[in-house]
């Protein structure tokens, strides 16, 4: 068995302190500290594919740079790393999304996935045109992804659906290879979404726990469709020599919490309509310091002032490296992670991590290059 790793490109920017931002609540201001240029961008891709990731995510919204035009420009400054394009179906059609598709698999050597996100947020959903309900926008991006699957199979595609409707639909050239189509979502319409459509489920990282029980019920739902899915997990991660340095490392992300900022991000994502969000906000009371550590290792400190994935493992290299095999002896197989910064972090979880869940049978490079076994970032501090 080998597991596949993700990194993230932080494009609402990036510091030694937590960026926060998301599910409609604003980028801090520390995401200024490293402004997402395409420069530096480029800088974590290599990074990342170096050290073998196989793709980076790039989330979508109005709190930060686009997704699709920032991976275009960041791909010319790669050479292997594939890009999980976080995109909402609604703000552009089916048929122009799958042939964006094709295009970005053409003009990279066929580097895309697809990160499908339904909008949790009316609020912002609204900002861009977009006045239906949570319901309803799944419901519509089924019909999206009947679309565009029908697309990129040389289909040509009639559809009068609820929400969309094309005739007469089809690609002048499919994409080769097809993208992989990644989905998240803990509502009951979510899940029969995933079941029906997707490649890989997305789960953010709560306790062990309950993703299995979240794995048990998407896969049941995919069975009575007569499919099987992957499983994949969004967590940040803070790993260092010793278990002593990444608490440490901790402590000092925490202490940086402006608590005004705190109170006023846990305000806006409280309102949020996401399940996953008000999952997330659960796991450390909504705003509370104490109790952050949920589970061994999985600290809930960064969905202080985070929306989103608000959970990091924390520990030294072999007890991050532990977790990771508890999950993935839970049928998690993707692991999609982040940490601040994001290019200091990811030499610190590459060199540190990976080469112990080599070592172990976990993972091997996609590129047949391996990381040392010790980590030595002149940087990280």
């Amino acid at each position: 068995m080998s597991l596949t790793f993700h990194w993230f490109l932080p494009t609402n920017g990036d510091s030694r302190h937590v960026v926060g931002g998301g599910h409609g609540t604003p980028a801090t201001a520390s995401g200024r500290d490293r402004p997402p240029t395409v420069g530096y961008l480029g800088q974590i891709a290599r990074a990342a594919e170096d050290l073998g990731f196989v793709g980076a995510l790039t989330p979508t919204g109005a709190w930060c740079e686009d997704a699709w035009l920032t991976t275009a420009m960041v791909a010319q400054h790669s050479e292997r790393l594939k890009f999980l394009v976080a995109f909402r179906p609604g703000s552009v059609s089916p048929t122009l999304a799958a042939q964006m598709a094709s295009t970005f698999q053409r003009q990279t050597g066929g580097r895309l996935l697809l990160n499908v996100v339904t909008g949790g947020e009316s609020q912002e959903q609204r900002a861009y045109g977009d006045f239906l309900d949570k319901d309803d926008r799944y419901r519509r991006t089924g019909e999206f992804l009947e679309v565009v699957r029908g697309l990129w199979e040389g289909k040509t595609v009639d559809l009068h659906g609820e929400h969309l409707r094309v005739e007469g639909a089809q690609l002048a050239r499919v994409p080769e290879p097809v993208p992989e189509v990644y989905f998240g979502g803990s509502s009951p319409i979510a899940g029969e979404i995933a079941a029906r459509h997707v490649d890989v489920y997305l789960t953010w990282g709560e306790p062990p726990a309950q993703v299995a029980e979240k794995i048990a019920w998407v896969r049941g739902l995919a069975a009575r469709q007569g499919r099987t899915l992957r499983f994949g997990i969004r967590l940040h991660v803070i790993t260092r020599d010793t278990s002593a340095q990444a608490w440490a490392e901790a402590e000092r992300l925490l202490q940086g919490f402006d608590p005004e900022t705190v109170k006023s991000v846990q305000a806006g994502l409280a309102r949020s309509e996401s399940e996953g969000q008000q999952r997330m906000l659960a796991l450390h009371g909504g705003g509370h310091r104490d109790g952050l550590e949920i589970h061994p290792n999985l600290w809930a400190g960064i969905g202080l002032v985070r929306g989103g994935a608000g959970t990091a493992l924390v520990g030294s290299h072999e007890e991050v490296a532990e977790r990771i095999k508890e999950y993935a002896a839970l049928g998690i197989e993707e692991f999609v992670l982040s940490g601040y910064p994001h290019l200091e972090e990811a030499y610190w979880f590459g060199e540190g991590v990976l080469p112990r869940l080599a070592a172990d049978g976990f993972w091997r490079h996609p590129h047949g290059a391996l990381p040392a076994a010790s980590v030595q970032v002149p940087f990280a501090r």
